[in-house]
Order: structure tokens, then sequence, then C-alpha cells
């Protein structure tokens, strides 16, 4: 009889066991998903000058709010694995041209050339040479919804192919794209030039290209010559501070690590005879046994030592780091300089901000442009679940570039009417 009395309290307990699981998952979700954190306009870092009072006043998406989509876009890690997986949503397909350029070492380098769909605001003919991140090229469907917005908007666009990265060109001397070499896109920079005399530059970088091109743009002031302004996203700017970051389990860093990796031996894999075949005349640090270490290679720094650095000579990964990162070569940048990064992209310590942070304390032509949302190369919009096509990234990058432009105008209309004399009384 007390049995009887007793069993109606089992299911009582059963429910809160229930409710106690529920309420572990939805904290484990609000965690992950980082739903408690706020939305707000990115933080910002520069010095008061002309050219910051106007580019604030011009660029209204550098004071607002920053508004990933509600479920999962305060998460970097999903905004960062969305653009690897599926890059952009409804991605156009914006019509160029292949172009071919035979480099001094018999590599042949090639970029994709789009022209304008539009009268630029400010009338002018603008370029925006283009250098996609680690072995992207012209067909990434965010490098496509990029160019097409950019398109639309009145810019032509050339976009790098980074050597070896498009599966159907095949590699003529013994070389592919590293980190901080520079040769291609400063060969499709030179074309431009050439072919449009009278073009003015745009120069946009992302991830591993916003290393090149601040890179390309430090080397040497003629470099800079035509040029606007630099745009750089979601760059890391020193890989000597950032490969013992990359080796931790922090942030997943180390996983990602290792899916770059595995991306990057398929690509070497894939110019097997190229560059590693009997008949190849290789650089002479590289030997056989490099490509047996590459098999087991489980990060990008071992592909880095074994591989990527003796295609220029270095003399060990500490050395090909220093040498190929843009850190210290952002300082002889004078054109206008925007560093974007977001506050949760995994791939990116939070340690090495502090470089584009103390640069735009010390030079008037830098901003440093820090949301706290976007992971790397995300940078989704939308209201709740499904994002929007064109991301925060796009059009900032456009509205920051029509800003300059029209910066640089009004300084050559004043110009102008200072040179005009003065009418005679």
């Amino acid at each position: 009889m007390n049995a009887m009395l007793e069993t109606p309290e089992l299911p009582a307990v059963f429910d809160g066991v229930k409710l106690a699981a529920v309420a572990a998952v939805l904290y484990v979700i609000v965690r992950c998903l980082n739903l408690k954190s706020p939305t707000a306009p990115p933080d910002l870092y520069f010095q008061d000058s002309g050219l910051s009072r106007f580019l604030l006043k011009s660029c209204p998406l550098l004071t607002k709010e920053y508004i990933p989509p509600l479920i999962w876009g305060k998460s970097g890690h999903i905004q960062t694995a969305l653009y690897g997986k599926m890059g952009r949503v409804r991605s156009p397909h914006p019509y160029g041209h292949r172009k071919f350029i035979t480099m001094s070492d018999g590599a042949t380098s090639t970029f994709d050339l789009f022209e304008p769909l539009a009268e630029h605001c400010v009338g002018d003919d603008v370029t925006m040479v283009i250098c996609p991140g680690i072995a992207n090229h012209s067909e990434k469907q965010y490098i496509r919804t990029f160019v097409d917005y950019a398109q639309k908007n009145g810019y032509r666009c050339a976009v790098l192919n980074h050597l070896g990265a498009l599966p159907n060109i095949e590699l003529t001397s013994p070389r592919m794209f590293t980190y901080g070499c520079t040769w291609e896109f400063g060969a499709m920079v030179n074309y431009i030039k050439k072919t449009y005399p009278l073009t003015q530059l745009v120069v946009v970088g992302f991830s591993l290209g916003g290393n090149i091109v601040c890179k390309y743009l430090g080397e040497t002031q003629t470099n800079q010559d035509k040029v606007l302004c630099c745009v750089s996203v979601c760059q890391g700017y020193s890989a000597l501070r950032a490969q013992k970051t990359f080796m931790q389990w922090d942030q997943c860093r180390r996983f990602y690590n290792f899916l770059m990796a595995d991306n990057m031996k398929k690509i070497i894999l894939s110019h097997r005879q190229a560059l590693f075949g009997d008949h190849v005349k290789k650089p002479q640090s590289l030997e056989d046994t490099d490509l047996s270490r590459l098999y087991t290679a489980t990060s990008l720094m071992q592909i880095d030592d074994n591989v990527m650095r003796k295609f220029h000579g270095y003399n060990s990964l500490k050395e090909y780091y220093e040498e190929e990162s843009c850190m210290r070569y952002l300082h002889r940048i004078s054109v206008p300089l925007m560093l974007v990064n977001a506050a949760d992209d995994p791939l990116v310590h939070e340690s090495l901000l502090t470089i584009p942070k103390s640069l735009s304390e010390k030079r008037e032509n830098v901003m440093f442009v820090l949301p706290l949302h976007g992971g790397h190369l995300g940078f989704f919009e939308g209201s709740v679940l499904f994002p929007e096509p064109l991301t925060w990234m796009d059009k900032l990058v456009v509205e920051y570039a029509d800003a300059i432009c029209q910066w640089e105008r009004n300084k050559s209309q004043c110009s102008d009417t200072e040179q005009v004399p003065p009418l005679p009384q």
C-alpha cells in the first residue's frame, strides 16, 4: 500500500531531471552561440585629422551598429565556418576576362579583369586591385559577391588568382604562391597601370591577401603611385607571432590550422610533377625527403618549413616569417589605409591586434576598425536566421573607397581654386 502511494512522486523526479537537462542544453547553446553578446558599432582607432573626420561623416557603417543574424551571427566560429564552406548566399557570377602574365622565372600568373557596370560616384576611372585569401582566386563566392557589388558601384576590378590555386591552370615553374610573395600581385598592378594610364587604384586584400598588399605597398614608394587607398580585411600582420597562437587549442585554432594545412597539402600535391618531378630544376634546398614530410604535416608551419620557405631560399622558418610579414612594412605606407578585423575571429589571436592598434596611434593615414562580431571573413548580416547575400564587409570596403575618392576630388578642387588668380577689380 505504501509503495502504491509513493509511485506518483517518481514522474516529478523524472521531470526535474529532464528540466535540468534542458536547462543545461540551453546554457550550452547560449554560450556557444554567444547570444548574450551585445550588438554595437565597431571600435575605431585613429588619430584626429581632417581625413578621419571626413571618413566618419562619409562612412555611416563606421558609426552604425553591425547587426549579425540573431540566432548564429554572434558566433565567430559559425561565421567563419559559413564563409569557409558556403562562401556567400546567392552569389552572383560576374563576367570577366582572364589575363595571363609570364613571370621572369617562367611562372604563369593569371588574374581576372571585370569592367565597371555603372558610372563611378565621382565620375573618375578607378580600379580595385584585389588579392584574395590563402589558396583563393576569382571564382570563390565571397570574391564574386564583392566584385559584383564593386562593379555596380562604378569600379573596374582586377582579381589575382594565387599561383597554383586554380585547379585548371598548371604551374609552369617549380614555385607556387607563398605567404608574402608580392611578385604576381605587382605584375597585375603594373599591367593595370600600363593598360589604363588614367586609372587610379584602390588596393584590397583579404586575409593572407591583406598581408601581401600591405607588404607590396611598403616595399617601395613607387608601388604607391596612383594608389588612392588600401583596405586590408582579417589579416594577422605577423606570421612569426601568429605561429605560436596557431598551435594552441584556444578558440579551436589548432583545429583550423589542421584543416587549412590539409587543404594546402592537396593543392601542393595536385602540382606534384611541376614542383617535385625528376625533370624539374628545383631550389637547391628542396629535397625529395621534403615531399615525404609533406604527407605527414598537420600544420601550416610544418608545410611552410619543409616546402614553402624553400621556394624563395630562406634558411629558416623564422627568417621566412620575418621577411614575408607585412608588419615591418606597414609604417612605410603613406596612402590612406583601413585595417579591419573582427574581435571574435577564431584565426587571429587578440594579441596580434596590438599591431594595427599601435600603428593607428602613430600614423594619421591609418584607421583600424574592430567590430565585435564577424568571424574570419564572415560579416554576414540578416534578421534572424537567414543571411543577406551582401555582407557588412562588402559594403564597408566600397563605402570607404567612395569616401576616399570624394576626399581626393575635394582636395584637387581646393587646390585648383587656390591656383586660380583673383579677378581684377
